[in-house]
């Protein structure tokens, strides 16, 4: 498994930017998938975007699409989420996960490591 360690959260307000980012441990970083999701206490954890080792292709929730970017630098073993245009609505834990092998997904089950996740709050 890979270590994963998020940095970023914070408190914000509506309408504000923020950019979460995460580092993995691990030489064939640039082989693995990786994705954030989010947890609402007391709500399932869900996809908010994906990028594929392959092809950088990237898949984004619909709820943050067009507000949000998800990168990737396999020199450093970061992924980041630039996160703009933030709602209310997108308060939650934020989680990285890595997937060994594989092509995007977008299910909890598919991630083989994850973070310890990073608070975002957003004020209106």
């Amino acid at each position: 498994q890979v270590q994963l360690v998020e940095s970023g959260g914070g408190l914000v307000q509506a309408g504000d930017s923020l950019t979460l980012s995460c580092a993995a441990s691990g030489s064939t970083f640039s082989r693995y998938t990786m994705a954030w999701f989010r947890q609402v206490s007391g709500k399932e954890r869900d996809i908010v975007a994906t990028i594929f080792w392959h092809d950088d292709y990237t898949y984004y929730a619909p709820s943050v699409k067009g507000r949000f970017t998800i990168r990737r630098d396999n020199a450093k073993n970061t992924v980041s989420l630039q996160m703009n245009s933030l709602k209310p609505e997108d308060t939650a834990v934020y989680y990285c996960a890595a997937r060994q092998s594989g092509g995007p997904a977008t299910s909890v089950s598919d991630y083989d490591s994850w973070g310890q996740g990073t608070q975002v709050t957003v004020s209106s």
